[in-house]
């Protein structure tokens, strides 16, 4: 098969293949509209991560459920910010019985201080109702996910 191509200033013919201004707008709209709805996405599983603010709450909920992981984080932590989404996604792929929620420290501090939460992020995770797992500052996703996998399955398998 012999390659050729013809430019002009409409389309470019390469391999027997035409691709013209309007396939490239349609694919740059195509992108975009994948781009939109990630984000959409992204948006709407934010608004799904619930947030504790009272310490009866808090302890109502670990009473409640076997499984609880508290993010406590501020909305001016970039590093927080970045990793919350990460946190949540782990959660909903690998431990789904996990139930996610968030504590902003600068709106709860009193349960920041029961729980001695004083850097942002911290990451508690609650296995009936005990602390089983602390991390803070620098936590690698890998690192957390091998945390939770072992009292996860003692637990849920």
């Amino acid at each position: 098969m012999a390659i050729y191509y013809k430019l002009t200033p409409l389309s470019i013919i390469f391999y027997d293949a035409i691709i013209t201004r309007n396939h490239l707008k349609h694919s740059l709209r195509y992108k975009l509209k994948i781009v939109v709805n990630l984000i959409f996405n992204y948006l709407n599983k934010m608004n799904e991560i619930k947030t504790i603010n009272s310490f009866e709450q808090l302890e109502k909920i670990l009473q409640e459920t076997s499984a609880v992981l508290v993010y406590f984080s501020t909305n001016s932590c970039n590093v927080g910010e970045a990793l919350e989404p990460k946190v949540y996604e782990l959660l909903n792929t690998d431990f789904p019985k996990i139930a996610f929620y968030k504590v902003d420290m600068n709106f709860s501090p009193e349960i920041a201080a029961k729980y001695s939460a004083f850097v942002e992020p911290t990451i508690l995770v609650f296995f009936e109702g005990k602390e089983t797992i602390r991390k803070s500052r620098n936590i690698g996703i890998y690192e957390l996910q091998s945390a939770i996998l072992r009292p996860y399955k003692l637990i849920f398998e």
